[in-house]
């Protein structure tokens, strides 16, 4: 892996307009889905695949050049096996709960969420967690409770480890330390978690004094709360332990694209899925729709941003320095483009702009420890504001898609912005980034 990524740094720059399929792509991720569902919805693969072999076709027949398309295809698996196996493990769990929240058991329940989202990742916390959220508040559930609980277990909440969210993952597939966020995050992460949690308490406290006093009391009155295929979390650790191999396991590999890490997911993936008693995956709704979505796309990503990170990582293509500047510069487009991108191309002009690559694990572990600062803004940057809309990172979607099926009158798109994100979110973004960044 670090021959490849030696060849990818000496690599002749591509030319600007290669950018244009990595462009065109995130594009296409934010807006098809609001101008052309039904268009989207069918054609995708054939978007994301088809600009991806631009690229492709690109290093092999012009710059006659292997090297980065064999490093992102093993970064891909990587990823792929990461995602897709805490999708398939937490589609095996089934919460069911019985009786009514109040606010303090609401407000507990989104903290245990979002540390979990650090252990199982945003998207498998969301899909584990979003059914009895709705359930457990079903007789006052609004709009405001899908919004928070997008902002902290689909979002904030995983900005702690690599497997919390996929930003992170891809820095620790670069070379970043599985504990560094955590160790250099963990502050910023607490105040942005309270800070939330607070602002969630007065609303919900408000919204559960509505009700009538002898309807609040009948409806909290008991509170029974029922767990299936726990076995799951058994194959969890197996997946934790995976990422946790020695480096020497890590960088064992079949065909320089498969790890011995990945293949150790896909198995406890496999196991989660042919263990796990039928009627749990259909008290959960389980499909793998969501997972192969994902897997479509960021094969069009890791191919078509090659060119983007090789660029950027020249030094000259973003002329921005301080953490503050990254932080708000990442967050902004992660907002409204896929934050795992967003992140990798900030990074690569980050360590650019000190001769470093983000192809080399070294110089990452170097800009790690040398420039921490830089390295924070970018990773809460791209976590964070990740749920400044509902296309900022992949569970959002997902979350307001269970809440319409289950006639949950979720915001619309602009109205998710301009009544929460907006007045809510970012100020307390704002807050947290003026403490702890600048």
């Amino acid at each position: 892996m670090i021959l490849l990524a030696a060849a990818a740094s000496h690599a002749v720059l591509p030319p600007l307009g290669m950018i244009a399929p990595f462009a065109l792509l995130l594009l296409c991720i934010a807006l098809m889905p609001l101008l052309a569902p039904h268009f989207w919805e069918h054609h995708y693969p054939k978007v994301a695949v088809g600009l991806g072999l631009v690229t492709a076709a690109y290093y092999a027949f012009v710059q006659k050049d292997w090297h980065p398309l064999h490093h992102a295809a093993h970064e891909y698996v990587s990823f792929m096996a990461l995602v897709g196996s805490l999708f398939v493990i937490s589609g095996g769990i089934n919460i069911r709960v019985k009786g009514e929240a109040t606010p303090l058991v609401n407000t507990l329940f989104l903290l245990i969420g979002a540390v979990l989202a650090n252990l199982i990742g945003t998207t498998g916390a969301s899909m584990l967690m979003i059914r009895p959220w709705i359930q457990m508040n079903k007789y006052r559930v609004t709009g405001f409770h899908i919004v928070f609980f997008i902002f902290l277990i689909s979002n904030v909440g995983g900005a702690l480890t690599p497997i919390g969210d996929p930003p992170l993952f891809l820095g620790f597939l670069r070379g970043v330390p599985f504990f560094w966020v955590m160790q250099h995050c963990w502050q910023a992460w607490a105040l942005a978690v309270v800070l939330l949690l607070a602002v969630f308490y007065v609303f919900d406290a408000i919204n559960f004094r509505r009700a009538p006093k002898e309807v609040r009391e009948l409806e909290t009155a008991h509170e029974d709360w029922f767990f299936r295929g726990l076995l799951n979390v058994l194959w969890l650790g197996v997946v934790l332990g995976a990422v946790l191999l020695p480096k020497s396991l890590q960088e064992t590999t079949v065909a320089g694209v498969v790890s011995l890490p990945a293949l150790v997911m896909f198995a406890a993936a496999v196991a989660s899925y042919f263990t796990t008693r039928p009627e749990v995956h259909e008290a959960n709704d389980f499909n793998f729709g969501p997972v192969k979505e994902v897997g479509y796309l960021f094969v069009g990503i890791f191919l078509t941003m090659i060119p983007a990170l090789q660029i950027l990582q020249s030094g000259e293509a973003v002329q921005i320095d301080t953490p503050m500047q990254y932080y708000f510069a990442t967050g902004a487009l992660s907002a409204f483009l896929d934050n795992a991108p967003t992140y990798l191309s900030f990074l690569a002009a980050a360590m650019g702009q000190q001769h470093l690559s983000v192809d080399s694990p070294a110089d990452v572990m170097t800009f790690a420890a040398g420039h921490a600062p830089h390295l924070i803004a970018i990773s809460l940057g791209a976590v964070f504001f990740g749920a400044g809309s509902y296309i900022g990172n992949g569970p959002n979607f997902m979350v307001k898609a269970i809440a319409d099926k289950a006639k949950v009158h979720a915001p619309s798109f602009l109205a998710y912005m301009l009544r929460f994100s907006i007045p809510v979110l970012l100020p307390v973004l704002i807050v947290v980034g003026w403490i702890m960044v600048k």
